[in-house]
């Protein structure tokens, strides 16, 4: 658990430091920032989506996981999940649901990548750390930028980032037979696709709900394992 651990603390450090220490960034230059941001996230996406090599499984974990994700609308719950935390905190006053859309934007984007994937894998199977030590980079810098536009709500992101990282660390070690490099690969693309909509949404283009698309993760996995048992 070392890998998701170190993940966790760096992202709330981070945090705290774009959300203290850098929060009064000129409102010309957020919006700069945020748009960088965007196409920065789009690229990392579509680059790791590339690394797909079955077309036909990547369209339809897409369309089952939009599916299971619209009916169990985890959209919805995640924001439920920030608003709660954000009264909690008694900062439900402070205005267009900020606290909310930093906690969500960084809480998926943390989780939903190659590297959470497969770094989570290593740690499990291997004991090596070195894909989420790179991560933890990686989501520092993101975290202080995201941090200094979007507020503490960022910071809380670390909480799902633990549960899911480390959830994958330990279900690792247990279905380690099913976990193929086919299967690790089509899990991480359809991951890095999923990235693309959190692009979209932060040049504003149109509102994707990013959460509903989380299950498609998983399609790969329950696609290939069944079809390995039937040959």
């Amino acid at each position: 658990m070392l890998g998701p651990i170190v993940n966790t603390i760096t992202i709330i450090i981070c945090s705290l430091t774009g959300c203290f220490i850098l929060k009064r960034i000129p409102e010309r230059f957020e919006d700069h920032i945020k748009k960088a941001c965007g196409l920065a996230i789009i690229f990392v996406g579509i680059k790791g989506a590339f690394d797909n090599e079955n077309i036909v499984l990547l369209i339809i974990s897409m369309l089952t996981g939009a599916v299971i994700g619209e009916a169990i609308n985890i959209d919805k719950w995640m924001k439920k999940l920030g608003d709660w935390a954000e009264q909690k905190l008694g900062m439900s006053n402070s205005g267009n649901n900020r606290f909310t859309k930093g906690f969500v934007a960084a809480s998926i984007l943390f989780c939903t990548g190659s590297m959470a994937i497969v770094g989570s894998i290593q740690s499990g199977l291997l004991g090596n750390h070195e894909i989420l030590y790179a991560k933890s980079i990686l989501d520092g810098f993101i975290s202080i930028v995201f941090a200094a536009s979007m507020g503490i709500g960022v910071a809380f992101s670390a909480v799902p980032v633990f549960l899911y990282q480390g959830g994958i660390v330990l279900a690792s070690q247990t279905v380690s037979i099913w976990l193929t490099p086919e299967i690790i690969r089509e899990m991480s693309a359809v991951g890095s696709l999923i990235i693309v909509g959190i692009g979209f949404n932060f040049l504003e283009v149109k509102e994707i709900k990013v959460a509903n698309l989380i299950p498609a993760i998983f399609i790969p996995l329950i696609w290939l394992s069944l079809y390995s048992l039937i040959n």
